[in-house]
């Protein structure tokens, strides 16, 4: 039996993945947790195979910062993200964290319990139309011979901005913790993004992961 944990901070969508997939399809709900703290908590005492986190709780530790203390802990623990965000700088930091996998909360019965087994049995799983996505952005860019700026060329508060941006801080977040404005911000973030040649968030995203930027120590 493949032993999980469910973490979301919604009551109704635990019962609904425990009436899901306990004693079925070769599953076995160990535990339930509303938070990240109850998470790690959980998952210390349960020792699950799969933990189900959400990346969204308002409360205590999110789905990103639980997995990458979780995984710590219990690094055998296979972590899938199962959440309602299509958005590739979610996925990005989700697979920095240490996630085995990321699927959303609208895929299909049998696509969740395909990702289950598969990062139980120690594989990778990321939902088919990300990584289409993924793959035909990059092969666009390949095509397009399209070459990105040097990092050298940001002044020290565009990359600082930049690896926030990268880590899915919202500009109103980076303004609190640089104590700067909203519009100092947005100034510095578009300089550096025509510094670097980049059009959108997740290219900005890619570029911070190849420097190594994204970090969750």
């Amino acid at each position: 039996m493949i032993r999980i944990l469910v973490v979301d901070d919604h009551a109704v969508v635990r019962s609904g993945l425990h009436l899901l997939l306990n004693g079925k399809h070769g599953c076995e709900v160990v535990g339930e947790a509303a938070d990240g703290d109850e998470a790690i908590a959980k998952a210390e005492e349960l020792r699950p195979d799969v933990v189900l986190m959400d990346l969204s709780m308002p409360h205590g530790k999110d789905g990103l910062t639980s997995t990458a203390e979780l995984k710590k802990l219990l690094p055998d623990t296979a972590v899938l993200i199962l959440t309602m965000h299509d958005d590739e700088g979610y996925l990005f930091r989700a697979i920095q964290a240490g996630a085995a996998g990321y699927i959303l909360k609208s895929a299909p019965h049998d696509e969740l319990l395909t990702a289950i087994r598969n990062i139980s049995a120690g594989e990778a799983y990321l939902y088919p139309t990300a990584t289409k996505r993924l793959m035909s952005d990059y092969m666009d860019r390949m095509k397009r011979g399209e070459h990105q700026g040097t990092y050298e060329s940001l002044s020290e508060r565009e990359k600082e901005i930049l690896a926030k941006v990268a880590q899915g801080y919202a500009n109103k977040e980076i303004a609190e913790q640089l104590v700067i404005s909203v519009k100092t911000v947005e100034t510095h973030k578009s300089n550096l993004m025509e510094k670097l040649d980049l059009k959108t968030r997740p290219d900005l995203v890619k570029f911070a992961m190849k420097k190594g930027l994204l970090n969750f120590e």
